[in-house]
């Protein structure tokens, strides 16, 4: 059985042109880049390359860039360097949609006693502009936000939130992971201080990551110990990640704008022909401002999971809206931000395509999936009776 992958948001392949580059830096090029030697030392030179072509694909300085070991950390880096460098400063703004990486790392600065403020999102996910305004005081230390959701694709203005906080002088800081290589980012003209990358979402391998640090930004490091990384991030570089984090970088760069079309188009199709094929079927999210590859679908009286499995005896892989904790079912803290209704927010699907995916794949979506929602509501008790499903699900 084919696999038909659209659950690239949660990760990517690891590109193929990315694999021959890492290859020999896996087996016969071993050595450690802090070494003396000529051998170690031929490693240096391709970290600094692969760091020109990350920098590169922002617009940054290459001395701008620093290696982590993912997002997360690049996250939990940026912010609790604005927390150290400022602290008398207590107040943290984010999002209600952040990452976990994000929005857990902030709320457990607010138990250390810090004071964290959560912007609500509107009904198509647009970051509330009005409440974030309102939210501002003299005490804040730094503004995290995401540049765009991982679950419904949504864009949010980054560039008037950077206006705002330069002009109040406050630390921006914006995670990045799903926007970089998707859709253009220009640090020269986005007056972010701090922005995060991670390999794993644009066919670069998992466990590297990227923290941009704009020069003139206080800095402290979060990992410390040798003096890797200019001694803003210790730790024996990831030698062969960073080199395909690199190559993987010039290629999003390079096939930005003709990728982006090829990827609306297969999104768009897909998201047509499902609202056709479907009853009782929504897209959650911004129409006009989102990333190229992603769609966020409900299908409403059923839930996410059960689509999923089915998906999965197809071999097709997508991710859910809603999240299973302890086993007991979580509908997405995204989602609800967004008031989706009870009757979608627990059958909601997030396709997210790449490069590699095809019409093809498309196809086998739009010819499985209309079968599936059907017997699904069936068997389902509220699938037989929307209205007794909406009188049920408003009562919650």
């Amino acid at each position: 059985m084919n696999t038909v992958y659209l659950d690239n948001n949660a990760t990517t392949c690891v590109a193929p042109e990315v694999l021959d580059e890492m290859a020999p830096y896996l087996a016969e090029l071993y050595g450690n880049p802090s070494s003396m030697h000529t051998f170690g030392g031929q490693t240096r030179r391709r970290i600094e390359e692969a760091r020109e072509k990350v920098a590169a694909l922002i617009n940054a300085e290459p001395d701008e860039i620093i290696f982590t070991s993912c997002g997360t950390e690049s996250d939990n880096t940026a912010i609790m360097s604005a927390v150290e460098s400022q602290p008398r400063k207590r107040h943290i703004i984010t999002s209600r949609v952040e990452h976990p990486a994000v929005l857990n790392f902030c709320q457990h600065l607010g138990r250390k006693g810090h004071r964290v403020s959560l912007v609500p999102v509107q009904k198509q996910g647009r970051l509330d502009m009005d409440a974030f305004l309102r939210m501002l005081d003299d005490d804040v230390v730094v503004v995290s936000i995401m540049h765009a959701n991982n679950e419904t694709g949504v864009i949010f203005p980054m560039d008037e939130l950077c206006e705002i906080l330069k002009e109040r002088g406050i630390v921006m800081h914006t995670d990045a992971v799903q926007a970089a290589g998707k859709i253009s980012i220009d640090v020269r003209k986005l007056p972010v201080d701090m922005l995060t990358i991670s390999g794993h979402k644009l066919h670069a391998p998992k466990g590297i990551g990227v923290l941009y640090i704009r020069k003139g930004t206080r800095f402290h490091p979060y990992v410390i110990g040798g003096h890797q990384e200019q001694g803003r991030r210790a730790g024996t570089e990831n030698v062969a990640s960073i080199i395909g984090l690199g190559k993987a970088c010039e290629l999003a760069l390079q096939h930005l704008p003709a990728e982006s079309a090829y990827l609306s188009g297969l999104r768009d199709r897909l998201e047509k022909e499902l609202l056709q094929s479907c009853p009782n079927t929504r897209v959650n999210g911004d129409p006009s401002r989102r990333l190229p590859n992603t769609t966020n679908v409900s299908f409403e009286y059923i839930e996410g999971e059960a689509i999923l499995l089915r998906l999965n005896e197809y071999g097709i892989c997508a991710s859910s809206g809603s999240a299973c904790t302890s086993g007991s079912l979580e509908p997405s803290h995204v989602l609800r931000a967004m008031g989706v209704p009870y009757t979608a927010v627990h059958g909601s699907i997030r396709f997210s395509l790449s490069r590699y995916n095809t019409e093809k794949d498309i196809d086998f979506v739009l010819e499985v999936m209309p079968g599936i929602v059907r017997e699904l509501r069936e068997l389902s008790p509220f699938g037989r009776n929307d209205a007794a499903c909406s009188r049920d699900y408003a009562s919650e």
